[in-house]
């Protein structure tokens, strides 16, 4: 046979057996995707469609049908995944944000085509595999957030193209090895929120691409290497939360493109070096907590692009430099907790960005200046425990954005300006104690209808208390004590709520909850006792020379000993709270409470940086266990020391909204009760509030238009309030705030417990304040004090407002005295269409959307009607929104 007809019958059958090859190949990706869907219950995942390449989560190579890449992330899966390594040319797979446990696959080596692994956000225990190391394709690998322990094993060191590894949030041990130096490439590299110890490796300057160091809280010691600094690509550097020492070293200034420095929490000495002031592109410096000293430097004026400087809780002296006034860009400046002196510094005030000025806990002195608030974006003034004198200005009317305003301990005298009505956001605090403030209580002070706590306590004011305070509907904390005030305490929940300390030590007043009675005091024997006080100051008045130069030195000693007292009663709290008294606690979840520490939740909540948000009745607060997994925890605010007298009571009931399961309600997965605080343990869900998600968006600039998505959201919590109601729960604070997004976007809706928790002993749906949050309470609750299941569907129509139109319940563009309901419903008077009141990014997409959105909008006034009676049941809006679906 010639040799031409002998070559095309070996090539013919060479060609079939390649082909037999890959058709066997493409079959057995096929079978082992059923195999997995059947294991993972999948159910997207079947024969039904024989091309595998089509399916959920899938893509194959262009030329061929080999799966290449797999992505099954936020499915909340759980079951066996070794099955996964048969898919031979997978190059990309991401399990991340699910439910899995175990060990991670060994077997997950034999995927020698893998350039990116993710494992993330789920279960996985055990060590990290060194099998892993052989994959010399793998350019990223995320195995974060899981339960591993040991140490990271040196197989590792083998994946030379490695560009990302990130290993956060474990309970990783010894210490970082040296060979990371060796992975040239390597641009990310988080290490945080383990238990590394040992020292950061001298030669990781020789990984010239890094651009993230992320090394924060876990046990590491001695110097930053200088070597850091040579990386003439890094970007962020966040050390904090160790036990690092030595100085900050001068070649800080060679890293020319850091944006972000964080090295807080640790024991650093000496000063902050000049060449700071050579980053230009320094946007954040974090160094709070240590125990740096010197001056604070003026080269920082250089960044100008600095947004955010924190020099906390150092030993920092000398006055802030008035070069600050440059850095426009900057958004907070927090020098709390040093010994920083001279006057309040007027040049940072005319920062258009400044949010956040703290200078509390150091000795400013002089005066607060006439331009404290020409900084139109100012939301938190923090100026407390300083030696600051004079009277405070008028001009404080014009922060009309504070939100919080700390002005206690200093030395102001002079009466409370009235123009302090005006900052009507002001929310989380008013604090004015411990001055010598005079004169009476301005009335306008009950504009303030958003404050939560308000403290005047140790001045020398006098007169009666305002019934106009009665205009605070959010104030929960109040404390008046150590005053001259007289007459009878104002008839206002709040204040009869309040325990007997917030108004002892003024001797003229009377009533609840003191137990002085007002009865037979009437304006005769008042004016009498008056002109007797006057008869004795004229009889006194010559021994009034003598006496002030005895009470000016008396006021100097007694001054040194309350802040001395102040300190040591600081450290003792620090003390106590380092070793919480854990009284009861339970985690109804079983394969949940190996993994819950319950110490470690009560010390998160003690700290500020771990609050996510608050609301009228609870604080929520971020806590991450030692084990990885992070909850969020809900704070109660403890009012009339119910926890102490019902505290059986409200266990049993958390136990019994523990087994309260609707998809729309977060129910709670445990408890602890230490002192006389309860604490609720949730699943944290990292997408945050509905409120977050509404209002954020505006910002960012890859922001989709949805309606559909927000429509099914509105349904969710409109399913979730009727379930309640259809259990006979009435919710105390229906808002945006108060509902959570799931990893799916599905809306929760929080804070279910509160009703039953905040008064046990009156079983009843009875309030303590008006309940809700500002923008969001029914007109009724005003004068009725009952929260009703109409309530509840007004409330619920504010948000469905909020999803419609993306406005802020309260917003000061609508105009003074009017939030989104009286701006919704007046639109016509306005001469506006509905179709102006929609968000036009969704409402302009297509028809079928705005026809949509002007059906729920219909649904939202409904709700919103001033009269309850009128208002539909949750039920029947749960039907109208779903028939809007269905259209």
């Amino acid at each position: 046979m010639p040799f031409l007809s002998l070559l095309s019958i070996f090539l013919v059958g060479f060609l079939s057996r390649s082909q037999l090859v890959v058709t066997q190949m493409l079959n057995d990706d096929q079978t082992t995707l059923l195999a997995i869907g059947k294991e993972l219950k999948l159910s997207e995942w079947n024969g039904n469609n024989s091309d595998h390449c089509n399916w959920p989560g899938i893509s194959c190579s262009s030329n061929n049908s080999f799966v290449q890449r797999l992505d099954l992330s936020n499915h909340w899966l759980q079951g066996n995944i070794t099955l996964i390594s048969d898919l031979k040319s997978l190059k990309w797979l991401d399990l991340s944000h699910n439910n899995f446990h175990g060990n991670i696959p060994f077997s997950f080596g034999n995927l020698s085509e893998l350039e990116f692994l993710d494992l993330s956000f789920n279960s996985f225990e055990g060590s990290i595999p060194k099998e892993l190391g052989v994959l010399k394709n793998l350019r990223a690998l995320n195995i974060s957030n899981n339960l591993l322990m040991g140490v990271i094993p040196n197989e590792l060191q083998g994946l030379e193209k490695l560009q990302d590894l990130q290993l956060y949030t474990n309970r990783l041990n010894g210490t970082i090895p040296h060979w990371i130096s060796n992975l040239t490439h390597l641009s990310v590299f988080t290490a945080y929120e383990n238990e590394l110890s040992g020292f950061i490796p001298d030669k990781l300057g020789l990984v010239t691409e890094l651009q993230l160091l992320n090394l924060h809280s876990n046990q590491l010691q001695g110097s930053i290497p200088e070597a850091i600094f040579a990386m003439q690509k890094l970007e962020t550097l966040v050390l904090t939360q160790n036990k690092l020492t030595g100085y900050i070293p001068e070649s800080i200034g060679n890293c020319k493109v850091l944006s972000s420095i964080r090295i807080g929490n640790n024991n650093f000495i000496g000063g902050i070096p000049k060449e700071i002031g050579n980053i230009t592109s320094l946007t954040y410096f974090e160094a709070d907590n240590n125990n740096l000293s010197g001056e604070i430097v003026k080269e920082f004026s250089k960044c100008s692009n600095l947004v955010l400087l924190n020099l906390a809780s150092n030993g920092f002296t000398g006055t802030v430099p008035i070069e600050f006034g440059l850095l426009s860009s900057l958004q907070e400046l927090i020098v709390s907790g040093n010994s920083l002196f001279g006057e309040i510094p007027t040049s940072i005030l005319k920062g258009k960005n400044l949010n956040k000025l703290d200078l509390s806990n150091n000795r400013f002195n002089g005066t607060i200046p006439l331009s404290i608030c020409n900084t139109s974006r100012l939301q938190f003034l923090l100026l407390s425990q300083n030696s600051i004198r004079g009277e405070i200005p008028h001009e404080i009317g014009n922060c009309v954005k504070l939100l919080e305003l700390q002005l206690g301990s200093n030395y102001l005298t002079g009466n409370i300006p009235p123009e302090i009505g005006r900052i009507k956001n002001l929310q989380i605090a008013l604090n004015l104690s411990s001055n010598h403030l005079r004169g009476q209580l301005p009335e306008e002070l009950g504009r303030l209808d958003k404050l939560v706590s308000l403290d005047i306590s140790n001045n020398q004011l006098s007169g009666n208390i305002p019934s106009a305070l009665k205009g605070m509907l959010s104030l929960i904390e109040v404390n008046f004590s150590n005053n001259q005030f007289n007459g009878q305490i104002p008839l206002f929940v709040p204040f009869q709520k309040s325990p007997n300390s917030s108004f002892l030590g003024n001797n003229g007043l009377c009533g609840e909850p003191l137990s002085a009675s007002c009865e037979g005091l009437d304006s005769n024997s008042y004016h009498h006792k008056v002109s007797y006080r006057i008869v004795l100051a004229v009889i006194g008045s010559g021994l009034a020379v003598f006496a002030s130069v005895f009470v000016v030195v008396l006021l100097f000693m007694m001054r040194e000993k309350q802040e001395k007292a102040a300190k040591n009663e600081v450290t003792d709290n620090n003390e106590t709270n380092n070793k919480p008294l854990i009284l009861a606690g339970n985690v109804f979840v079983e394969n949940l409470s190996q993994a819950i520490d319950f110490d470690t939740i009560a010390k998160a909540t003690m700290k500020d940086s771990n609050k996510l948000n608050w609301g009228t009745f609870s604080t929520v607060y971020k806590a991450e266990m030692p084990s990885g997994m992070i909850l969020s925890v809900r704070r109660l605010r403890s009012m009339d020391k119910t926890l102490i007298h019902h505290r059986n009571k409200m266990i049993r009931e958390v136990e019994k909204l523990s087994k309260l399961f609707h998809d729309n309600l977060m129910r709670p997965i445990g408890f602890v009760v230490f002192e006389d605080t309860m604490l609720l343990l949730h699943q944290y869900f990292p997408n945050g509030t509905l409120a977050q998600f509404l209002h954020d968006s505006l910002e960012k600039p890859d922001y989709k238009p949805d309606w559909p998505g927000r429509l099914a959201i509105a349904i969710g919590v409109a399913e979730g309030l009727a379930f309640l109601h259809h259990v006979a729960i009435i919710h105390l604070d229906i808002s945006s705030g108060n509902v959570i997004l799931d990893c799916n976007f599905n809306p929760l809706v929080g804070e279910i417990e509160i009703s039953k928790l905040l008064d046990p002993s009156r079983g009843t749906a009875s309030i303590s304040a008006v309940a809700g949050s500002f923008g969001y309470i029914p007109p009724e609750y005003a004068y009725t004090m009952q929260v009703t299941a109409p309530g509840n569907v007004y409330s619920y129509g504010v948000v469905l407002l909020e999803i419609l139109t993306t406005r802020l319940p309260v917003d000061e563009a609508f105009g003074e005295g009017i939030d989104l309901v009286k701006w919704v419903h007046t639109a016509s008077v306005r001469g506006e269409t509905p179709e102006q009141i929609l968000d036009s990014r969704l409402s302009t997409v297509s028809f079928a959307w705005r026809k949509e959105m002007l059906a729920a909008l219909k649904i939202a006034l409904l709700c919103t009607d001033s009269v309850p009676a009128k208002r539909p049941k949750m039920k029947n809006v749960v039907e109208m929104l779903q028939e809007i679906g269905s259209n």
